[in-house]
């Protein structure tokens, strides 16, 4: 295989991989392309509230479990003077609060940060008991009891088709006020709760169903108690009902707390406990969401990435990457432009000094430095001395130079003009000895073109540097270093006449 052929295939395999990565850590990771992306976060609090009696204390709250449309990012435990632990308990989760002594009213807070899918409700999956325990309604006083209910649960199968639909019918029917037999059966279970006789009615036919708390995520809602809606088993899959209005499906916004008929909240040594919930909702960069979102084989993937670093080094690193996509700029503008600048990569060194400085007064100052260095370049080239020897004069003449523009701009109130010492003055020396030479031996316009495109390309290099969307891409995406490599490595091969030569020899070409 030839060497250019070899170019051109490593080059495009750089593409390939850089660009697949980044697609990677976009669609799987979940990591935003631009910087502007922002999504929801809400975060919940739980507080509970009792009075203790003055002995022993323990508190057991139910926590959410993970969820296919809900990713909790954050929990937080407030406890002033308790003990804490989370248990797991018959596959439930549940924070428990102790004291040895505790009196008068307490107060536990319970946060949590959560991020909804959008366009993803998958099912709940099924994980809990379809056994049914029908109530016990034996003996003459529930006959009457027993009667209603056959009659109510022979109503509803007549007008429906399948469990879910009998499901519906059945809800809708025990909430009708004009539906005789669903009075009496409230008038007869009045020390139940309505949702308590909902669940022994579907217990009564024979159809698994539980209880499922929850809170519907709404903006800057403070002191809601838990709503209570009806999940049942059809045979294949969990579906939720509203138990009022018996409508099908899961709420919008609305965050599953915990699934089963276990209490949501215990309170031992304490009485009149209740739990209330508040929500708030955040716009927070897409990034953070990622970054807190990943765990197993992501989170391994990020402890080798930039993002593990501490966060000083992140900050330069942040600026460093930015410098290959001035080092393909100058490649560009020289190999495919005919740019020609004073040494290879100084536009780079005099783009990052124009991103500490600003653009206007960086090329002020760059300016001045290069022409009084000039100046002085040429009186000591009539003393005849070593190369270094010179090359060391200009530098302490340079540094001179910026201490001087440092305190006249103090002194003045120009405060641009005081991150002159971000400038590479090895750099502007050896600059400026390159410049005098090329005086000498070119002519003044040489030296005028140089300096020209160097300050052009340095323009060209700032923008991009201080552009945020390459920012974003660079420091999120560091993978595109393959891609530049990649795209360079093809550049290099370059052998194609350049723009400025087009320009030149334009009119032999129209000969």
């Amino acid at each position: 295989m030839s060497p250019r052929a070899q170019v051109y295939l490593l080059g495009f395999m750089l593409l390939l991989l850089g660009f697949g990565l980044v697609a990677y850590k976009s669609k799987a990771l979940g990591l935003p392309i631009t910087p502007s992306a922002y999504q929801t976060v809400w975060t919940i609090e739980a507080k509970v509230e009792f009075q203790a009696k003055g002995s022993e204390v323990k508190v057991s709250l139910a926590l959410p479990k993970a969820q296919t449309n809900m990713d909790v990012l954050d929990e937080t435990f407030s406890s002033s003077g308790y003990g804490f632990t989370v248990e797991n308990i018959n596959g439930h989760n549940r924070a428990i609060w102790s004291k040895r002594h505790a009196e008068g009213k307490q107060t536990l807070y319970y946060k949590l940060d959560v991020h909804q899918h959008q366009n993803h409700r998958a099912p709940l999956p099924v994980e809990l008991s379809t056994e049914v325990k029908r109530p016990d309604w034996g003996g003459s006083r529930y006959e009457s009891l027993r009667v209603v209910t056959a009659s109510i649960i022979e109503q509803s199968r007549a007008t429906s088709a399948d469990r879910e639909t009998f499901v519906a019918q059945l809800l809708k029917a025990l909430n009708d006020p004009q539906n005789k037999d669903a009075r009496l059966i409230r008038n007869i279970l009045k020390d139940r709760s309505q949702m308590q006789t909902a669940l022994e009615l579907l217990a009564w036919a024979d159809i698994p169903a539980h209880m499922l708390r929850g809170i519907y995520l709404k903006e800057d809602r403070s002191r809601m108690a838990a709503v209570e809606l009806v999940e049942i088993y059809d045979g294949e899959h969990w579906l939720v009902f509203e138990p009022k209005t018996g409508s099908k499906g899961l709420p919008k916004n609305f965050l599953v707390w915990q699934r089963g008929d276990k209490s949501l909240i215990d309170v031992e040594g304490g009485t009149r406990s209740r739990v209330r919930f508040s929500t708030l909702e955040n716009n927070v960069p897409k990034r953070h969401i990622a970054l807190k979102q990943m765990g197993g084989e992501q989170a391994a993937l990020m402890d080798y990435s930039i993002y593990s670093l501490p966060i000083e080094q992140q900050s330069v690193f942040k600026f460093i990457l930015l410098m290959p996509v001035g080092a393909l700029i100058v490649i560009f503008t020289r190999v495919v432009l005919g740019v020609r600048t004073a040494g290879t990569f100084m536009p780079i060194l005099l783009a990052i000094a124009f991103v500490q400085t600003s653009l206007l007064s960086g090329v002020l100052i760059f300016l001045l430095i290069l022409a009084v260095g000039l100046w002085v370049r040429s009186y000591l080239s009539r003393l005849d001395l070593l190369l270094v020897s010179r090359i060391a004069a200009v530098v302490v003449i340079v540094v001179g130079m910026m201490a001087m523009i440092s305190i006249v701009s103090y002194k003045l109130g120009i405060e641009q003009a005081l991150t002159v010492t971000f400038f590479p003055m090895i750099v502007i020396a050896w600059t400026i000895e390159h410049m005098s030479i090329l005086w000498e031996d070119d002519g003044p316009v040489e030296v005028l073109i140089q300096t020209t495109g160097s300050l052009l390309v340095a323009i060209f290099c700032y923008i991009a540097m201080t552009n945020r969307y390459i920012e974003h891409w660079m420091f999120n995406f560091p993978e595109l270093l393959l891609v530049l490599l990649g795209t360079i490595i093809i550049l290099g091969h370059y052998t194609g006449y350049r723009v400025s030569e087009l320009i030149r020899f334009r009119h032999m070409g129209q000969q």
